[in-house]
């Protein structure tokens, strides 16, 4: 375990217009810890999820990924961002999967996995062939390599998507409500994925209704409302004794 955290946010806001939807969110994660995050939909979840990766800006506060700033708000309240090219190298040690796949349609299974590694990292096809094969085959879809996304299921697609993010070899990985829209008998396929990647000592965030994996998957469980972080707890202490009454509001009508 390393003894800085791995990603470090700190009293962060985020608005919209006049809409505030994080209201000084603080979050540490360790090496290796899986956090699950729970709560209604607008509690600033995902908003949180894409602060961290840089696919929004913060109005004010501080986050830092491996000890290496991405933002910092100075004495007087102003939001100062790393350079663009720090911005980049520090987004690149962390891996998303969003709700929708996102996956390129007019590419094979295969080249949607190595486009990031030869457009990004430089990487030639046969450097990545093998790694992304490997992927795939760990996300069971290693016959569909030569396949479409649109001959693929939506958790076939799903898993494509992740076996992608692993290709950039991030050293986190988050996952903003990946089974969100996939059919009840789909979502299982993509939560073993996930369980697998956490028995693995991966460091993720995960967004997402799916209670049983935040029990069983996740060492911490964080409930947002309201753009703030209500309680977070380890898992077993929240789901059986939440200590916040909006807590235990939203668990009786999850649960």
């Amino acid at each position: 375990m390393t003894t800085s955290p791995m990603i470090r946010a700190a009293d962060v806001h985020k608005r919209f217009g006049a809409v505030d939807v994080l209201n000084g969110v603080s979050l540490d994660v360790g090496q290796g810890e899986v956090i699950a995050v729970i709560g209604p939909s607008g509690s600033g979840k995902s908003t949180f999820l894409r602060c961290l990766i840089h696919l929004e800006t913060i109005h004010h506060g501080s986050i830092e990924i491996e000890g290496e700033p991405l933002v910092r708000t100075d004495a007087q309240g102003h939001c100062h961002y790393a350079p663009e090219a720090d911005i980049r190298r520090v987004c690149r040690k962390m891996g998303m999967v969003f709700q929708h796949f996102n996956l390129f349609p007019h590419l094979t299974v295969l080249q949607n996995i190595i486009e990031s590694p030869l457009t990004v990292k430089g990487l030639r096809a046969d450097e990545i062939v093998p790694k992304a094969e490997a992927l795939l085959a760990k996300v069971g879809l290693l016959a569909k390599q030569g396949s479409y996304p649109s001959s693929l299921s939506g958790g076939q697609k799903q898993r494509v998507a992740i076996a992608r993010a692993l290709a950039m070899e991030p050293d986190i990985m988050l996952f903003d409500e990946p089974t969100s829209a996939l059919d009840p008998e789909l979502t299982g396929e993509v939560l073993a994925t996930m369980r697998a990647l956490a028995e693995e000592r991966m460091t993720m965030i995960v967004v997402t209704h799916e209670m049983a994996f935040a029990r069983e998957v996740a060492q911490r469980v964080v409930f947002m409302d309201g753009g703030v972080i209500v309680e977070a707890r380890p898992a077993r202490e929240l789901f059986t004794a939440p200590e916040h009454p909006r807590t235990r509001a939203f668990l009786q009508k999850m649960l």
